[in-house]
C-alpha cells in the first residue's frame, strides 16, 4: 500500500481515539477535497444539494450521462442552490467536481469503480476513481454538513431477499445518517414493501411529495400507502429542521412520484422488468452488478422509453430537491 494512503489512515486512527469528535470532524473534511463553490456555500449557510455519481458512470450511457448530469446541476443552481457532485478521483474524495471532473468522469463511465459505503477505504487506499452511491454519498455529504440529497431512486430489498439476504446499504446508512434524501422512491426492479419495512426498522422517517402513496421509481403509484405525506418544499425544511435539532441519527427520505406525463409507460416497463429479473436470476448476476444489468437491459426492452423517464425523474427530484434545501436555509 502507498505511504500516503497509510499515513491518511494512521492519521484517521489518532483523530478518533485521541481528539474530541468536533474536531475529528474537522480533522477528516481536510481529507477530502471540497471544490471553492461548495465550500464557500456551507461556510456562508447557503443551500447545498449533494449529488451521487453512480448514476453518471452506471446509470446511463455516454454522451447521455455527462449531458444529463449537467443538465441537473443547471436546475440545482437555477433555483437558489449549489450542486455538490460526490465522486472519489485517484483516491481523493472529491465534494463538488468541476465541469473537466465530470466529464472525466462521464467518458470513463463502467470501469469507475461503482464505490458504497464499505468500498470507501479500498478506493482511496487504492488511488482508484470510485462513482458513489447512495450509502456514500451520505458519507460524504455528512462529512461536510450538507443536509440535503438528491438521487434518481435509493437501492432496497431485493426481490427474493429471503434467500438471496440481498439488501442494499443504502437502507442502513440511511438509518445511521441524518440527511434527507429527495429520489423517486424505490426501484420497480425491488420489493418495496420489504423495503418500506426495513426503513421503518432502521427509524427512517419516509414521506410521499403531494400524494399518499409511496411512488415506484418509474411510476407515481406501487400499491404501497405512504407512511406520511408532505405537500410543499417548506412542509419538508421543517421535518429536517427538527430532525437536526432532536439530534437524531437516522435520515429522512422524502419520495417524489415521477412527473405525470412520463409515468404513462409503466406497464410496459413493469413488464419489461419482470423480463429482465428473470433474465438475471438466469445468469446468475447477483450483487452490486445486478441494478446496473436490470436497467440496462429494461432500457433495451423498452426501446429507451425506460432511460427518458430515468432522466426526466431525477430532473424533477432536482427541482424539487433544490426547493427544499433553500427552504432549509432559510430556517437555519
Amino acid at each position: 500500500m502507498a505511504s500516503s494512503s497509510s499515513s491518511s489512515l494512521s492519521r484517521i486512527s489518532t483523530l478518533q481515539n485521541h481528539i474530541s469528535p468536533l474536531e475529528a470532524n474537522n480533522k477528516l473534511r481536510s481529507l477530502v477535497k471540497i471544490s471553492p463553490q461548495v465550500s464557500e456555500a456551507i461556510s456562508n449557510g447557503r443551500a447545498v444539494v449533494a449529488l451521487e455519481s453512480t448514476i453518471i458512470s452506471h446509470g446511463m450511457p455516454y454522451p447521455q450521462n455527462l449531458q444529463t448530469a449537467k443538465e441537473v446541476e443547471s436546475i440545482v443552481r437555477e433555483n437558489g442552490a449549489v450542486p455538490a457532485t460526490i465522486a472519489i478521483l485517484n483516491g481523493v474524495p472529491c465534494i463538488g467536481l468541476s465541469e473537466e471532473e465530470l466529464a472525466r468522469l462521464a467518458s470513463l463511465g463502467k470501469s469507475v469503480q461503482k464505490t458504497a459505503g464499505r468500498d470507501i477505504p479500498h478506493v482511496v487506499a487504492t488511488r482508484a476513481n470510485g462513482a458513489t452511491t447512495v450509502s456514500a454519498t451520505l458519507f460524504f455529504a455528512s462529512m461536510v454538513g450538507i443536509q440535503v440529497f438528491v438521487t434518481g431512486g435509493i437501492g432496497g430489498v431485493h426481490r427474493h431477499a429471503n434467500h438471496t439476504m440481498d439488501i442494499s446499504s443504502d437502507l442502513t446508512a440511511l438509518g445511521r445518517t441524518p440527511i434527507a434524501v429527495i429520489s423517486a422512491g424505490v426501484k420497480s426492479i425491488l420489493d418495496i414493501p420489504k423495503t418500506l419495512e426495513y426503513l421503518e426498522t432502521q427509524e427512517v422517517y419516509v414521506a410521499a411529495y403531494k400524494s399518499d402513496e409511496f411512488p415506484a421509481f418509474f411510476t407515481e403509484k406501487s400499491g404501497c400507502k405512504a407512511p406520511s405525506r408532505v405537500d410543499c418544499p417548506e412542509d419538508c425544511a421543517r421535518v429536517i429542521d427538527a430532525n437536526m435539532k432532536l439530534n437524531r441519527k437516522a435520515g429522512i427520505l422524502f419520495a417524489v412520484p415521477i412527473p405525470k406525463e412520463h409515468s404513462a409507460a409503466g406497464n410496459l416497463i413493469e413488464s419489461a422488468t419482470q423480463r429482465a429479473l428473470t433474465e438475471a436470476r438466469e445468469q446468475k448476476v447477483t450483487g452490486n452488478a445486478e441494478t446496473p444489468f436490470l436497467l440496462a437491459r429494461v432500457n433495451e426492452l423498452t426501446g429507451g422509453t425506460s432511460l427518458a423517464a430515468n432522466i426526466a425523474l431525477v430532473k424533477n427530484n432536482a427541482l424539487i430537491g433544490s426547493q427544499i434545501a433553500v427552504a432549509l436555509s432559510q430556517l437555519m
